[in-house]
């Protein structure tokens, strides 16, 4: 598959960032923490650690850079579960109110601008890695001149270190695609204002992975649509960190319903809102809309939650679903036909989470309150799922053949 072609103006700012970020790279270090925007500063004379890759396992695997939603440290861990595999995961810090776990955390600065950093990070990594998980198609060693990994996936290669390509969503999910086949996704008129620079940067990863013939794994199985040679890696979740004692619409006159959504244009906040505050103003239940909440407070909320009302655009099931699963909540979203079926094959059961569409979904949550334990049955269902499915043992089954297990 070609490269998609860029516009006059396009090549024309490749070309000016390419001038400026050339200069940066002869430029003194001491010079270049001063020159780059004040949010990546960096200290040039104590570079951070690079990363440890004990010498004494048979597999060393890295899982780098972004860390998307904790699940690079997650996926790390279920890959230990595999005899002589040591794991590390890598992520570039951008100082979201979300931190996550991580072996090594590097600033968006260091990690672009940092020569001696970068040139450690590849010695490192070459000398002591025998697998590597790129997530994102993004540079593991801060390339400063451009986004492509081609060079780095050579270097790699020379080494005789196996990589596989990792994708979690909105990296390689075509937006035009998606457009095409949901009704209400984020991509189509005066929806998400990101939706033609996704459409670029999807193209590129999807022409990437034509032309390296590395394997492939996603995270999240809608995006087999999109890369139908995948493989699917269930995102990982602690059963235990999420696990309540009380069950959903115990010792309440109404049921709690939240909606915490990472990113509201992508959820669909705008299609929730408005039916959840009319129904909580009938009185049929108490409505809470949050953002911003740290992953302990994502903890709390849940717990105290009812019902959990997770997206309407995507039709997906991802690691917010499965945290409230794991909760026990009663989860309401929409996952298109295609998730579900692949969910039926590949785990041999169905996803306990509740089918709301835009248009159904005050329906949907009046029958709920009409039949609470009926829902709360289906919600029962769901932390064993979790456990069967996301707890990170088919992860590290889905990671086994890549790592050189038969």
């Amino acid at each position: 598959m070609p490269r998609p072609p860029r516009s006059p103006v396009e090549r024309g700012k490749d070309a000016l960032r390419s001038v400026l970020r050339a200069s940066l790279v002869v430029a003194p270090g001491a010079l270049v923490s001063r020159m780059v925007d004040p949010t990546q500063r960096f200290d040039p004379a104590h570079p951070s650690p690079a990363i440890d890759l004990p010498r004494d396992a048979a597999v060393r695997l890295l899982v780098a850079p972004t860390n998307s939603a904790g699940q690079g440290w997650a996926w790390a861990r279920a890959a230990e579960r595999l005899d002589g595999v040591v794991a590390r995961t890598m992520q570039i810090d951008m100082n979201r109110f979300a931190k996550f776990p991580a072996d090594q955390s590097i600033t968006r600065g260091e990690y672009r601008w940092s020569r001696r950093w970068q040139r450690a990070q590849r010695r490192a990594v070459l000398d002591g890695a025998t697998h590597v998980l790129l997530e994102s198609a993004s540079p593991l060693f801060g390339d400063p001149h451009r986004r492509d990994v081609r060079g780095e996936l050579r270097q790699l290669g020379r080494a005789g270190i196996a990589v596989a390509l990792l994708f979690h969503g909105s990296d390689i999910r075509s937006p035009s695609r998606h457009r095409a086949r949901a009704e209400w996704s984020p991509f189509g008129p005066g929806g998400w204002d990101q939706t033609a620079a996704l459409e670029r940067v999807t193209a590129e990863n999807a022409a990437l992975v034509a032309e390296v013939d590395l394997p492939v794994f996603v995270s999240t199985p809608d995006l087999l649509v999109d890369l139908p040679e995948a493989r699917w890696l269930p995102v990982v979740v602690d059963p235990q960190r999420w696990a309540t004692e009380r069950a959903p619409f115990a010792g309440r006159e109404r049921p709690l319903v939240v909606h915490i959504p990472s990113r509201t244009i992508v959820k669909g906040t705008d299609l929730i809102d408005p039916v959840l505050h009319g129904l909580a103003a009938e009185g049929l239940i108490d409505y809470r809309s949050i953002t911003g909440l740290s992953n302990d407070e994502m903890v709390a909320a849940y717990g105290e939650a009812d019902i959990v009302v997770d997206q309407l655009r995507l039709g997906i099931y991802g690691v917010a679903a499965c945290e409230a699963m794991a909760a026990g909540r009663v989860v309401v979203s929409h996952v298109d036909e295609q998730v579900r079926g692949v969910v039926e094959r590949e785990c041999g059961e169905a996803l306990p989470v509740v089918e709301a569409t835009a248009t159904t979904l005050e329906s949907v949550v009046r029958d709920i309150v009409a039949d609470p334990a009926r829902a709360a049955e289906r919600a029962s269902t769901g932390p064993g799922f979790v456990r069967a499915h996301h707890d990170g043992a088919r992860s590290a089954d889905a990671l086994r053949s890549f790592l050189g297990f038969v």
